[in-house]
């Protein structure tokens, strides 16, 4: 349109004829017309088209100044600067290397003591493997090759005992020790009575009994059974541990009493040496120190009862798990098989022989 004052309703005038549309639809035909002409199999140096303007080819400028060159806009920092690090103070920078190297030197000792443990326990796998047919003697008691006894039990807390009951199985072996060396003292307090002038031979010849007796069965009763549960988690030989290990008890108790005439060097006993005559104060205080040891057995027998009691319980045995345990062994014993099947051939054969009548 030319202008706002030409006639709406006259003659419509060609919008072709403007001179800007015809300038642009001339240069849409003239690149047209250069696209026919171009031909891709020619040499592209013969061929020219038209150059069109974009981004690869952007349009030559001339007289135009020179533009200063924009730089990017930077952005000061209002941030306060960082604090400095944490430091200790001198006398913790001192603790501190002294805590390292104790824990250190204590993780070495025990890193040592493992290796010790490690290396005895491969030695004897090793005299276990090399020993005729695999087979583990007997080395308790240890008596010596030549004589005419050999051992009667095998005993190794070590390779036998799991690692957290070993402390434990200790204590009992050196507890029944103990009470072996008490009953040895007894004999020998027994010893010196006879020399008293009462000329008491009671003491010496009970005590003698007991020392025979009681240092063998109590190392079958109650600290055999109580190694085999350790060694195999069962829970009938705990039973027969604690059965008889509380009657060992009461008798140590008695035997600290030292009643008159019960073959004991006990408390009663030592006091009666003491009031009979100023010259019995040396006889005295050795009758009165065995009975402290009567005492301090006794004393032993009940704390060891009482933690291994705790142990038990912890590891969930009971007295049905026992009975169990009892029937299972005790069917599967060979003198308890052979037994029953000659009892039931004894049977079958009487059966006949009454049938034949």
């Amino acid at each position: 349109m030319s202008g706002f004052d030409e006639n709406p309703f006259g003659e419509p005038t060609e919008p072709f004829a403007d001179p800007a549309v015809q300038q642009v639809t001339g240069n849409i035909s003239n690149v047209q017309r250069g696209l026919e002409d171009y031909n891709p199999f020619a040499d592209q140096a013969d061929q020219k088209l038209p150059q069109t303007r974009g981004a690869n080819n952007p349009p030559q400028y001339q007289n135009v100044p020179t533009m200063q060159v924009a730089q990017p806009a930077m952005m000061q920092s209002n941030l306060e600067p960082a604090p400095p690090p944490y430091t200790k103070s001198a006398q913790q920078q001192i603790q501190q290397p002294q805590m390292n190297q104790i824990s250190t030197a204590e993780y070495q000792r025990r890193q040592e003591e493992l290796d010790r443990k490690a290396a005895e326990l491969a030695r004897r796998e090793e005299e276990l493997k090399n020993a005729p047919y695999n087979a583990r003697r007997n080395n308790w008691p240890p008596l010596p090759e030549k004589c005419c006894f050999q051992p009667c039990f095998y005993q190794d807390i070590n390779v036998d005992i799991p690692l957290e009951f070993q402390k434990i199985v200790r204590y009992l072996y050196y507890l029944w020790m103990f009470h072996a060396l008490v009953l040895l003292l007894n004999v020998l307090g027994g010893l010196i009575l006879i020399f008293y002038p009462a000329s008491e031979f009671t003491t010496f010849g009970l005590g003698l009994i007991y020392l025979i007796l009681f240092t063998p069965f109590s190392f079958l009763c109650w600290y055999r059974p109580a190694y085999k549960a350790f060694r195999s988690d069962s829970s009938f030989n705990f039973m027969v541990f604690f059965f008889v290990f509380f009657f060992q008890f009461i008798v140590s108790v008695i035997q600290a009493i030292g009643i008159q005439g019960s073959g004991t060097c006990g408390i009663l006993r030592a006091i009666q040496v003491f009031d009979h005559s100023a010259s019995g104060v040396a006889i005295g205080i050795i009758i009165l120190i065995i009975a402290f040891g009567f005492v301090a057995a006794a004393c032993m027998d009940l704390l060891l009862l009482s933690k291994i009691h705790r142990i038990y319980r912890s590891t969930g045995a009971s007295f049905a798990k026992a009975q169990a345990e009892f029937t299972t062994e005790f069917l599967r014993n060979e003198h308890v098989q052979n037994a029953a099947t000659n009892a039931a051939a004894a049977t079958v054969r009487a059966q006949m022989s009454s049938s034949r009548y």
